[in-house]
């Protein structure tokens, strides 16, 4: 139980422990410090691999920026040649086709469509048999 006890102690307890007690001092006084010394290189590399990866971040968000700003740029120019482009097309703007080839047009669909429906509603009826029921159709009370 005593061991679990001290597997238990973080290393400055451990140290000041040690510092304490002079029949275990030694022993736990250099656990205390080695305890203490691995604590510190875990907290500076954590410290550094966060200090990375915010350089990192950093890196990828100013590259982001550097994009986002080029699209600006493109959209912009697009948005400035607008106005041209409309006066290009009013200037080149052909006529469309007539009324009466869209209705024409409206309907060939309509009739293509009809034609259609009625094939496939005549396809989905049964044939009617020409063998007389087989079980008598007449209901008896």
């Amino acid at each position: 139980m005593r061991a679990k006890a001290e597997s238990r102690l973080t290393p400055r307890e451990r140290l000041s422990r040690g510092l304490t007690y002079s029949a275990v001092g030694p022993v736990d006084v250099t656990r205390g410090v080695v305890g203490l010394g691995v604590n510190s290189a875990r907290s500076t590399a954590a410290q550094l691999r966060d200090r990375y990866e915010r350089g990192q971040l950093a890196r990828e968000v100013a590259a982001a920026q550097e994009t986002i700003g080029q699209e600006l740029a493109a959209a912009q120019e697009v948005v400035a040649s607008l106005p041209q482009a409309f006066q290009d097309a009013r200037r080149f703007r052909r006529r469309g086709p007539r009324p009466w080839v869209l209705a024409g047009a409206a309907v060939a669909a309509l009739a293509v469509g009809a034609v259609t429906f009625s094939i496939v509603r005549r396809s989905m009826r049964p044939e009617p048999s020409q063998l007389p029921p087989s079980v008598d159709v007449q209901h008896r009370p």
